[in-house]
């Protein structure tokens, strides 16, 4: 099992990135998948979840309307489109996948996001 984030890196504030994570090894259409961050001394904290069909999703509130969490099946892929950033989006961000039906869940190992002021 594998979930491998990328496109973190350092943008300025008001700028754009676009994380993905692919994943591999499980049944990528029966997991709901999620985005959180971390920052160092803090908890991880959930910024976005989408749900298994991609029909649903939910965001922490200090993120709506500026990150969008999409996935395409057929490619094993979550993005997190993430516009108007703000220093205070800093963090690692980390991919997580949980079986809808409970149990199995995964995490990525993370990518590093700095928006600068």
């Amino acid at each position: 099992v594998q979930l491998v984030e990328s496109g973190g890196g350092l943008v300025q504030a008001g700028g754009s990135l676009r994380l993905s994570c692919v994943a591999s090894g499980f049944t990528f259409s029966s997991y709901g998948m999620r985005w959180y961050r971390q920052v160092p001394g803090n908890e991880r904290e959930l910024v976005a979840v989408i749900s298994s069909d991609g029909g649903t999703a939910n965001y922490l509130d200090s993120v709506k309307g500026r990150y969008t969490i999409s996935r395409d099946n057929s490619k094993n892929t979550v993005n997190l489109q993430m516009n108007n950033l703000k220093p205070e989006d800093t963090a690692v961000y980390y991919c997580h996948a949980r079986r809808t039906t409970g149990g199995a869940s995964y995490w990525g190992q993370g990518t590093q996001v700095t928006v600068s002021s």
